[in-house]
């Protein structure tokens, strides 16, 4: 038990720490939404019924989407372009998807590589694209989860002013939807970025996400080793 937490451990600790975020995030949505109930002498709604809602979903769900949008961004734009220095890049001139000896696929395949590297055709093709594909499904399943839960919520406001409802083209093409959704870009967009560049000056000791201290400022985190 104590090799798979230790071989495990980055990811076991940051389930944790996500399970515990969103525990903590469902208690304080709950708690706020019946001060909010309360304040128009409205009755309070319980905890089961609050993380199946409408409500909490879209707050959940306009997170998600901006983060795995983020990653498949990243994955993606990381296969073409370069940024020299940083250990977040491939080196200049590595551009594009490597060779299939570089990649360790088809004859070039090692005794462990995973079985479908030495596949042809579709099998290699999409195991070769399998995380770009699995971000991007998990975006758009969560961007899809926002819209509908922001639709609901949106319908449930438009019924207590008398207004018309929307349908679910007219909430994703309304400034309210783009407001909550351009929101959670720009930021992730900016970190993502700003890791890019501050990882080329500043370092952090022992962290797979830093180059070593004393490399050099133009050199990647693989040209220094």
């Amino acid at each position: 038990m104590r090799r798979v937490i230790r071989d495990n451990g980055l990811s076991l600790a940051f389930l944790t720490i996500f399970l515990l975020a969103l525990l903590g995030q469902s208690f304080a949505g709950h708690a706020y939404t019946n001060e909010q109930l309360q304040q128009h002498n409205q009755a309070p709604v319980g905890y089961f019924e609050f993380i199946t809602s409408s409500d909490f979903l879209v707050d959940v769900a306009e997170n998600w989407q901006s983060e795995f949008l983020q990653f498949f961004l990243f994955i993606l734009a990381t296969v073409w372009l370069v940024q020299r220095g940083s250990p977040e890049s491939k080196k200049p001139g590595d551009e594009g998807v490597g060779s299939d000896q570089d990649q360790f696929v088809g004859h070039h395949a090692r005794s462990d590589s995973p079985r479908w590297a030495r596949a042809r055709g579709v099998r290699l093709w999409a195991y070769s694209n399998s995380l770009l594909i699995l971000m991007g499904a998990i975006f758009l399943l969560s961007w899809f989860a926002q819209s509908l839960g922001g639709q609901t919520v949106a319908n449930e406001e438009n019924a207590q002013h008398g207004s018309p409802p929307l349908s679910w083209i007219e909430y994703v093409a309304s400034p309210d939807f783009w407001n909550r959704t351009l929101q959670n870009w720009q930021s992730e967009f900016l970190a993502v970025g700003a890791m890019v560049v501050f990882s080329i000056y500043l370092r952090q000791r022992g962290s797979s996400e830093s180059k070593p201290v004393g490399a050099p400022h133009g050199t990647s985190s693989v040209e220094s080793e």
